[in-house]
C-alpha cells in the first residue's frame, strides 16, 4: 500500500533499509549465535545521522517525529530485532529528557546521543516491580546538593553499554508512586555497577543487565522535572515508545513473511512449488493481511501522536498490542510454512520466532496493554451515558 510518505520520509526509510541490507542481514546469524553487541552497526547508524532522528535540531538531531522513528525501526527490525532494540532503547532512555529536561540538561546529554557517541537506557523495572511499576523500591535520598541512590534495576536494555541512565526512584517513600522521581545517572558516577549479561531466548545482540545502585551519589541538578513526577514521566515515556515496539513487530513479521513466501516459491513437493497449494496460500494470505493491518495501525497512531494530542495512552497501547501479537503469530506460521527447514538455525525464521516473543513482553506486557485499553474504554463509555 502507499501510505503517502513524504519525500523526506521515503529517503529516511531507504537509508535505514540500505543499512539493514548491507550491514545487518549479512551478520545477523553471527550476532545472534555469539551474542555480539552491535557496536559497529550503531556507528554506521550514527554516520548516517540516524541516531538523532527524534532529537531536536538545536541539539544536533534531525528534529523528526514518532512517524519517522517508526519508519526507521521497522526497517531495522527487518534485519535483526536485537540490533533494532539496542537502537530503540536509547531513545527510550532519552524520552524523559526530551519531555522533562531543562535546557542545561538537554544541552549536556542530547548532542552526544544525536551523534551516536553515547547510548541511553531507561531504568524502571526491578526484581519485585515489573508490570506493577508502582511497586519500585529503589530510593533517591536528598543529601545537601546531591541525591544518594540505592536499589537494583532488572532487565535493563543497554545496561553497561549506555553512558546515561534515566532512573526512576523514590524520593519520598511515604507517598508511594507519588513519591517517585526521575533522575539522570551517568555510567561514570560512583556507586553504579552492572550485573552479568543475561542469556536470553531471543534478541541476543541486545544487551540486558541489572543496574546496581549502591550509595550512588549524583548532583541534585540531575533531577528531571520535579520530585514526585517520576510515575508520570514513566507513563508518558512508555506511551511515546509503544508505537515503536509495534514498528519492530511489523518489520520482523514482514521479513518472516518474505522468507516464507520465497521458500514456498522454491520448495517442490508432489511435483509443484508448495506456493501452488491452497493450504500454503491461505497461510501466506493471512500472514500478509495481518502484517498490513498492523502497519496501517502503527502509522496511523504515530501520525496522530505527532499532532501532539493531550492523551494517547489507549491508541499507543493498541499500536503495541496488535502488532506484537501479530508478529508472534506470523513468525510461528513462517516456521510452519517452511517445515523442518524453518526449524533449523540455518534459516532465519527460527531466530525471528524467538525474537518475536519479547515484543509481547517488554515496554508493558500485552496483558497490561489490554488493561490500559479497557480502562480507557470504560471511561469513554461512562461519559456517553
Amino acid at each position: 500500500m502507499d501510505y503517502l510518505l513524504t519525500e523526506e520520509q521515503r529517503m529516511l526509510q531507504d537509508l535505514a533499509r540500505q543499512i539493514t541490507e548491507e550491514r545487518i542481514k549479512p551478520i545477523r546469524a553471527k550476532l545472534d549465535e555469539e551474542e555480539i553487541f552491535p557496536t559497529e552497526i550503531i556507528k554506521d547508524l550514527a554516520q548516517a545521522d540516524l541516531c538523532g532522528t527524534i532529537i531536536p535540531e538545536e541539539y544536533g538531531g534531525l528534529g523528526m517525529g514518532t512517524m519517522e522513528n517508526c519508519l526507521v525501526l521497522e526497517a531495522l527490525a527487518m534485519g535483526c530485532v536485537g540490533v533494532a532494540t539496542t537502537y530503540a532503547a536509547s531513545f527510550l532512555g532519552a524520552y524523559p529528557l526530551l519531555m522533562y529536561g531543562t535546557e542545561a540538561q538537554k544541552s549536556l546529554y542530547l548532542p552526544s546521543l544525536a551523534k551516536g557517541e553515547a547510548l541511553a537506557a531507561f531504568a524502571l523495572t526491578e526484581p519485585q516491580a515489573g508490570s506493577d511499576a508502582g511497586a519500585i523500591a529503589a530510593t533517591a535520598v536528598k543529601d545537601g546538593d546531591h541525591y544518594v541512590l540505592n536499589g537494583a534495576k532488572q532487565w535493563i536494555t543497554n545496561a553497561g553499554e549506555a553512558e546515561f541512565y534515566t532512573v526512576i526512584a523514590l524520593t519520598d517513600r511515604n507517598k508511594g508512586v507519588r513519591g517517585a522521581s526521575a533522575l539522570m545517572v551517568e555510567k561514570s558516577d560512583p556507586g553504579i555497577s552492572f550485573g552479568k549479561k543475561e542469556q536470553k531466548m531471543g534478541i541476543r545482540a541486545s544487551v540486558t543487565r541489572e543496574v546496581i545502585l549502591e550509595d550512588c551519589r549524583i548532583p541534585k541538578d540531575r533531577l528531571l522535572g520535579k520530585e514526585g513526577l517520576g510515575f508520570i514521566v514513566t507513563m508518558k515515556t512508555l506511551d511515546l515508545a509503544r508505537p515503536g515496539a509495534g514498528s519492530l513487530a511489523v518489520g520482523l513479521a514482514q521479513e518472516a513473511l518474505d522468507e516464507a513466501a520465497a521458500f514456498a516459491k522454491e520448495r517442490q513437493q508432489f511435483g509443484a512449488p508448495i506456493f501452488s497449494f491452497q493450504a500454503v496460500q491461505h497461510m501466506l494470505a493471512n500472514m500478509a493481511t495481518k502484517v498490513e493491518a498492523a502497519r496501517a495501525l502503527v502509522y496511523s497512531v504515530a501520525r496522530y501522536i505527532d499532532t501532539k494530542p493531550k492523551d494517547y495512552s489507549k491508541v499507543a497501547a493498541m499500536a503495541k498490542l496488535f502488532p506484537t501479537d501479530m508478529a508472534m503469530e506470523v513468525t510461528v506460521d513462517a516456521v510452519q510454512v517452511m517445515g523442518g527447514h524453518g526449524y533449523m538455525r540455518e534459516y532465519p525464521v527460527e531466530k525471528m520466532m524467538r525474537d518475536a516473543k519479547i515484543l509481547q513482553i517488554y515496554e508493558g506486557t500485552n496483558q497490561i496493554m489490554r488493561n490500559i485499553i479497557g480502562l480507557a474504554l470504560n471511561k469513554e463509555y461512562s461519559k456517553k451515558k
